[in-house]
C-alpha cells in the first residue's frame, strides 16, 4: 500500500471534497461581493441586513452553570437589548436561575430536568418567542459571542431559503489555568475546530451545494417561522442540534448558511473523563438522529452517506494503529518475537500491504501537515509544541466513534450534565454593559 493511500484515509476523501467546493465557494463569493460593491457605490447606496438584533431573541438553555451565566448575559447584553436575552435554567441546583436573575433578563426554571431539548421547547413556547421575534440565537451558557457575531451572520438571512445560521466555534483559553492534559485536549478540540469549519462546513454550506450535517447548537441562529416545523424534542436522542439540522433537510425547510465572522468562543472540555464524555454524547447524538431520519434521495443523504462511512472506516483504521505499528516494529526491535504463536502470520499479512516507514510517515507526515496549516491560520506555535499527542487523542477519539454506533440503537432520556466550568476572570462591569449596549443599540437604527 503507497504511502499516498494511507494519507487519504487520515486525510478523509470527505474533507478533500468540500475543501474543493469551499474554494470555489470562496473564489465566487469574492468575486460577487466586489462587483455588488461597485453596483451599490455607482448609485451611490449602502446595502445592510434586512434583519437587525432588534428582531433577534436570545435564549440560553442551562443546568447548573453558575459559573459563566454572569459572564456569557454580560457578553450578549452588550451587543443586543437585555429584554431580548432569554434563560431557561433546565433543574439547576444551583444558583443559575438567581444569577441570571440579577442582570435583568427574562429567566424560567422548568419544574425538573427535562434535558436541553426539552428545555429549549418549552421556553420558545413560555416565552413566545416565534410570535415576537423573526429570529433566536440558541446561545449556550458557557459561551460568548463576539462582537462581530450578528454583522457577519444577520445578512445571510436576507436570502429568504436561508432559515437558520451556524455560528463559528473557537474555544476559550484566556484565563483558563489548564494542566498539561487540559492544554492538549484543549488545543486538539482548537485544531479540530479550525479545520472542520475551513474544510468541511464552509464548502457544504455553499448555496449552490448547501448540505452540512449539523448546524451547532452553542451559538447558532434559526428563523422562528420555521421553529413550529421542527421536532426539537423527539424521544430517543441524547442531543438537539443534529436531530434540528436533519429535520431542515429532510423536510425541505430550506438552507443553512455559515460564516467564519460569526464567532463564538466556549469552553471545552479541559479533563479526560469529561472530554471522553462529551466526545460519547456528540457520537451517541449523531447515530440516533441518523436512525430516527431514513436517507433519502437527495444531496443531504448522499453528503451524509459519504461522511458515515468515512467515520467509521478512519475509526477503525486508527484503532487498528497502535496494533498495526506494534506487529511492524516488534521484529524489528526483537528478532525473536516472530517465532512466538501469530506473530509472523501477522506480521507478514500486514508487511504484504505496507511497512513500518510507510506507515508512520502517512499518518505523522499528513497530521503534521494539518497541524502546520492551523498553526498558520491560527497564529499559535503551541500546535506545533502539542502536535505528537494528537495521532494518540485520534486513536481515543475512533475508539470513542466505534463505541457510539452500536449503543446508539438504545433508548436515552436525553439530560444533561455540564462539563466541569472554571469562572471567567475578566468580567465587564454593569455599567460598562449598559453604555456598550446603548452605542449597539443606538448604531443599529441608524
Amino acid at each position: 500500500m503507497p504511502w499516498w493511500s494511507v494519507a487519504i484515509i487520515v486525510f478523509g476523501v470527505n474533507f478533500v471534497l468540500w475543501a474543493s467546493v469551499g474554494l470555489a465557494r470562496l473564489l465566487e463569493e469574492t468575486w460577487a461581493t466586489k462587483t455588488l460593491r461597485g453596483r451599490l457605490r455607482r448609485l451611490g447606496l449602502r446595502r445592510g441586513p434586512s434583519m437587525t438584533v432588534q428582531d433577534v431573541a436570545v435564549l440560553i438553555p442551562a443546568h447548573n452553570e453558575e459559573l459563566v451565566i454572569e459572564a456569557s448575559i454580560a457578553a450578549i447584553a452588550a451587543l443586543v437589548p437585555r429584554g431580548n436575552v432569554h434563560v431557561v435554567s433546565d433543574g439547576s441546583t444551583d444558583r443559575t436561575a438567581e444569577l441570571a436573575r440579577q442582570t435583568g433578563v427574562n429567566v424560567i426554571e422548568t419544574r425538573t430536568n427535562v434535558g436541553k431539548a426539552g428545555a429549549l421547547e418549552e421556553a420558545i413556547e413560555r416565552f413566545g418567542l416565534v410570535q415576537r421575534f423573526r429570529a433566536v440565537l440558541l446561545l449556550d451558557a458557557d459561551t460568548t459571542i463576539e462582537p462581530g457575531y450578528f454583522d457577519a451572520a444577520l445578512p445571510h438571512f436576507d436570502d429568504p431559503q436561508v432559515v437558520a445560521v451556524a455560528g463559528a466555534v473557537r474555544t476559550h483559553w484566556h484565563g483558563r489555568a489548564l494542566s498539561m492534559v487540559g492544554k492538549i485536549l484543549v488545543c486538539h478540540r482548537e485544531r479540530i475546530y479550525a479545520i472542520s469549519q475551513r474544510l468541511l462546513k464552509f464548502g457544504q454550506t455553499w448555496r449552490f451545494t448547501n448540505a452540512t450535517h449539523i448546524v451547532p447548537g452553542f451559538a447558532s441562529m434559526y428563523r422562528t417561522a420555521v421553529l413550529p416545523q421542527i421536532e426539537m424534542n423527539p424521544p430517543g436522542l441524547v442531543i438537539e442540534d443534529f436531530n434540528m439540522t436533519f429535520e431542515i433537510y429532510q423536510k425541505r425547510l430550506g438552507k443553512v448558511a455559515f460564516s467564519l465572522g460569526a464567532v463564538a468562543v466556549t469552553q471545552d472540555p479541559d479533563n479526560l473523563r469529561d472530554y471522553v464524555r462529551q466526545i460519547k454524547r456528540w457520537g451517541l447524538g449523531l447515530w440516533q438522529t441518523v436512525r430516527r431520519h431514513p436517507p433519502r434521495c437527495n444531496l443531504f443523504s448522499a453528503m451524509l452517506t459519504v461522511l458515515l462511512l468515512e467515520l467509521l472506516t478512519s475509526s477503525m483504521f486508527f484503532l487498528l494503529l497502535p496494533l498495526l505499528v506494534v506487529v511492524l516494529a516488534l521484529p524489528a526491535v526483537y528478532p525473536d518475537a516472530l517465532l512466538w504463536p501469530g506473530i509472523a502470520t501477522a506480521h507478514d499479512a500486514v508487511a504484504a500491504h505496507m511497512t513500518l516507514q510507510v506507515l508512520l510517515l502517512a499518518v505523522t507526515g499528513a497530521d503534521l501537515a494539518l497541524t502546520c496549516v492551523v498553526a498558520l491560520i491560527e497564529r499559535r506555535l503551541r500546535f506545533l509544541l502539542l502536535w505528537i499527542f494528537f495521532p494518540l487523542l485520534r486513536v481515543l477519539d475512533a475508539a470513542i466513534a466505534l463505541y457510539a454506533f452500536p449503543r446508539a440503537w438504545l433508548s436515552s432520556t436525553g439530560r444533561w450534565t455540564s462539563p466541569a466550568r472554571r469562572a471567567v476572570g475578566m468580567r465587564p462591569t454593569f455599567s460598562d454593559q449598559m453604555t456598550v449596549s446603548a452605542a449597539v443599540r443606538a448604531s443599529s437604527t441608524e
